[in-house]
């Protein structure tokens, strides 16, 4: 449904209906969402709308990837990477900043992290370089990391990731793990509840 008064069609969208799709790149968010979010900002909370553009904007230009680990971070480390208190024989893998912040807030981990972005799928042209595989690769080598923790998703895509890393590591002669049972076939970590990471985390086993 539109919202402008174009006629005859020769007229650009109206700014309520450009907003309304611009709402609609959110996950999870269709056209209905969308109008009933755009309609809420605008009629009741326009100084929550203006604060929410503000800070996106901001965000946007500003936050930009760790140099170590590949995380969301507004400076050059993130600051995980820069606390000293960290375990530094050990490393995390993910696939997202979301399951940094999960592990963190379900988990009593203390070592560091990377971040792959995603996971290997050659037909969307997600490969070793978009991975920043070289980048890793370069920490297992100067870094003295007795532990490689996988902690990719349990999808297809996600097991041939953490069998391509689990061959780096061995390479090194770094000890692999891999979560433990209870996160489910497909899932992500993102949406598992805390208490089972927890216990996927602390019960992981030799990969």
């Amino acid at each position: 449904m539109s919202f402008g008064f174009s006629g005859n069609g020769s007229q650009p969208p109206s700014l309520l209906d450009t907003l309304i799709d611009s709402l609609k790149c959110l996950p999870g968010v269709g056209p209905k969402s969308a109008q009933r979010m755009a309609f809420h900002l605008l009629q009741r909370n326009r100084d929550g709308a203006k604060n929410l553009a503000d800070n996106l904007n901001k965000a946007v230009k500003e936050i930009g990837h760790c140099a170590n680990c590949r995380t969301f971070t507004e400076h050059d480390m993130c600051v995980i990477c820069n606390d000293k208190s960290r375990l530094s024989n050990q490393i995390c893998i993910v696939e997202s900043p979301a399951d940094v912040f999960t592990i963190e807030k379900s988990t009593d981990y203390k070592g560091m992290y990377f971040v792959l972005m995603g996971r290997l799928s050659p037909l969307d042209g997600i490969g070793p370089k978009e991975l920043g595989l070289e980048i890793l690769e370069k920490r297992l080598t100067e870094q003295k990391i007795e532990e490689m923790i996988l902690a990719t998703n349990s999808t297809v895509e996600g097991e041939v990731t953490a069998h391509v890393l689990s061959e780096m590591a061995r390479k090194q002669g770094i000890k692999t793990t891999r979560l433990a049972q209870g996160v489910p076939v497909g899932g992500e970590l993102e949406f598992v509840d805390q208490n089972t990471i927890a216990q996927a985390f602390n019960g992981r086993k030799h990969y």
